[in-house]
């Protein structure tokens, strides 16, 4: 099993008078500690579980390029992109640059969105969720197609929500056939639908109903002709509640009951209260104990 870090919240950004340094020492910690990915939460207010509208709150792709910078090996991906933040062909080329400025580590995360009031606060187009998700499968294509060949498809997409004249990608990512794919949600009807049809991962929460939804993307992969093997199923993860200290014999047994239903990867959520000796710690007794689960 693989473990990621999930940088989704910034409350440290107060407490340091250097923020980009504090960000750096967190991002360094996470790659020595052993852990697999780091991602970034794709918000612009921060979420109102996280502590609402009024706490910080920056930017993803920003804070990934910045995250190429300061490290070497880790994968780096959002999570994850509402899909009505940016224009596909936008999105592509932003993926594209981070894969191409950090070395083939760039992944695609992205879902069919939420969290209407940040959207309307800064001005956002926010459609209807039938929309966003017709948008959602025009956008993977088109990302997609981008990523094709030594520059694209070159051709043009026609669709309900998108018309690009030339699907033009210069430099191309250096990920081939291209960066991985991960749709995140758990919607049975289609979500899980597009993640048979499109994805290289999953996203999920850990629900009680967990080993359900991996039965019925299971069921999508058999109606789609797509290897269920094929995609990696990776699900969210608290280290711990609070300002708690994670419990390195807690988190492993939580992890073997994951890895038992064919979770390949956990991303776990940035601790709360010194993330960076809780980040050692994991990577010293939690990271070597469930590799091999």
């Amino acid at each position: 099993m693989k473990i990621g870090l999930i940088i989704n919240h910034f409350d440290w950004i107060g407490r340091s008078e250097d923020p980009g340094s504090a960000l750096s020492e967190i991002a360094r910690t996470a790659e020595d500690a052993g852990f697999d990915s780091i991602g970034v939460s794709d918000h612009v207010w921060q979420h109102p579980y996280m502590g609402g509208m009024e706490a910080d709150e920056l930017e993803c792709y920003g804070t990934l390029a910045y995250l190429a910078a300061v490290t070497n090996r880790v994968k780096l991906m959002p999570i994850v992109s509402g899909v009505h933040f940016r224009y596909p062909g936008m999105l592509a080329k932003t993926v594209t640059t981070l894969d191409v400025l950090s070395g083939d580590r760039a992944w695609l995360g992205i879902g069919a969105g939420h969290y209407e009031e940040e959207a309307r606060g800064l001005g956002i187009p926010f459609p209807p969720l039938k929309d966003r998700f017709e948008m959602l499968e025009e956008t993977v294509r088109i990302c997609l197609r981008m990523w094709e060949g030594e520059q694209g498809d070159g051709q043009p997409f026609e669709g309900k929500h998108y018309q690009l004249e030339r699907l033009l990608n210069r430099p191309q990512s250096l990920s081939r056939p291209h960066p991985p794919v991960m749709i995140a949600g758990s919607g049975e009807k289609k979500t899980l639908r597009l993640v048979a049809r499109y994805a290289d991962a999953c996203n999920l929460y850990p629900t009680p109903d967990l080993a359900h939804k991996l039965d019925v993307l299971r069921g999508h992969c058999e109606a789609e002709g797509r290897d269920y093997d094929e995609i990696e199923k990776t699900c969210m993860f608290r280290f711990s509640d609070g300002g708690a200290a994670p419990d390195p014999d807690e988190i492993i047994e939580q992890m073997r009951s994951f890895a038992d239903l064919g979770i390949q990867t956990m991303i776990g959520f940035i601790p709360p209260v010194d993330p960076v000796e809780r980040l050692e710690k994991i990577g010293r007794e939690v990271i070597p104990a469930v590799a091999d689960l």
